[in-house]
Order: structure tokens, then C-alpha cells, then sequence
């Protein structure tokens, strides 16, 4: 006598999917959109980060140029030389004013011509205390533009944390209000042998 006989089999499996609820997270500086494609943030128009951020960005091929070849002729040392020339002529021309010609002057000790010496040997000391402040400030200017480079990165960084925390902030919210969908699939299969 022959035999016979079945088996059967018998799978399932289930599928877990989250949905994300659109979120808009915010703060004074930045505001975080989230879905079921992920998060996106952006920092608000109008803000110091945003303005801090553009520039460092927009700026930071010319700091870096500027701080791999100093050079009087770059913004911030053009800035500061006339600064520094404009703080020397008025101070000077003061001093030898209200110093010397007053004074000679009122005691009938100065001619007009002589008068005319002074403020020539005055923008002969102005000229060299210039020349003697380029040098120096050639000499500072990798320093200073390094440091310019590190305090608008810091600042530029400070954007980033935010954003940072505030994408996260964004996602948990949306991960806490999401819905959780479960699907299963079963299958089974059944098959006979006999004689």
C-alpha cells in the first residue's frame, strides 16, 4: 500500500510605516517645516543671523584672499588708514595751532612766513607718521583679517546651532503627533503527494 499525504505552510509578515503631521516649528531667527519627506529650515529674512549669514558667505573668498596676501589697498585696511589719517591731521593741526602759532602770535613773535614753515614741517611729520602707521598696519593686517574670519564664522556658526536645534525641535514634534499604519500580509500554501 502506497501512501499519501499534504502539508500545508502557512507565512505572514506586517509593514509599519509612520506619517508624519506637516509641522512648522519657529523662533525669531529661523522656521522649520516637517512632512513625510523630511525637514527643511531656513533662517528668517530680515534677521541678524540671516544678514550675518549672507555675509560670511557672500564675503568669505575675499577674506581669505586678503588674509593670504595682505595689501593696503583691500577694504578694511583702507578703512582704518583713513581713520587713522583723519584722527592725525586734525589733532595735529590743533596742537600746532592752539601750541605754538597762538601763542607766538600774540606776542607779535611769528611772521606769516614763518608760520607757513610749521605747517609745512607738519604735513612732512604727518606724511612720515602715515608711512611708519601703513607699515605697521601691513604688518597686522593677516592678523586682523584672521580674526575678522573667526568672529564672523563664530557668529555664522551661532545661525547654524539654531537652525540646529530648531530642526530638531521640529522633527520630535512632528514624530510625536505622527500616525502609525500597519499592514499585514499573509499567504499560506497547501500541497498534496500521492499514489
Amino acid at each position: 500500500m502506497m501512501g499519501g499525504g499534504s502539508s500545508s505552510e502557512s507565512s505572514s509578515s506586517s509593514n509599519t510605516q509612520k506619517t508624519y503631521k506637516n509641522t512648522t516649528t519657529s523662533n525669531p531667527y529661523v522656521v522649520s517645516n516637517t512632512n513625510d519627506n523630511g525637514t527643511t529650515t531656513r533662517l528668517q529674512d530680515g534677521t541678524s543671523l540671516k544678514t550675518i549669514f549672507d555675509f560670511t558667505n557672500n564675503n568669505i573668498d575675499s577674506l581669505l584672499n586678503q588674509y593670504l596676501n595682505p595689501s593696503i589697498d583691500n577694504e578694511l585696511n583702507q578703512n582704518q588708514l583713513a581713520t587713522y589719517q583723519r584722527n592725525l591731521a586734525d589733532e595735529t593741526r590743533k596742537n600746532l595751532e592752539n601750541n605754538v602759532i597762538a601763542p607766538l602770535t600774540q606776542r607779535n613773535m611769528l611772521r606769516s612766513s614763518q608760520a607757513t614753515d610749521l605747517y609745512n614741517q607738519l604735513a612732512k611729520q604727518q606724511t612720515d607718521s602715515t608711512n611708519d602707521y601703513i607699515t605697521t598696519l601691513l604688518s597686522n593686517s593677516q592678523n586682523n583679517t584672521g580674526n575678522l574670519i573667526n568672529n564672523l564664522m563664530n557668529l555664522a556658526f551661532q545661525g547654524y546651532n539654531v537652525i540646529s536645534g530648531n530642526q530638531a525641535q521640529s522633527l520630535n514634534t512632528s514624530a510625536g503627533n505622527a500616525t502609525t499604519n500597519t499592514k499585514s500580509t499573509g499567504k499560506s500554501s497547501t500541497t498534496s503527494y500521492g499514489m
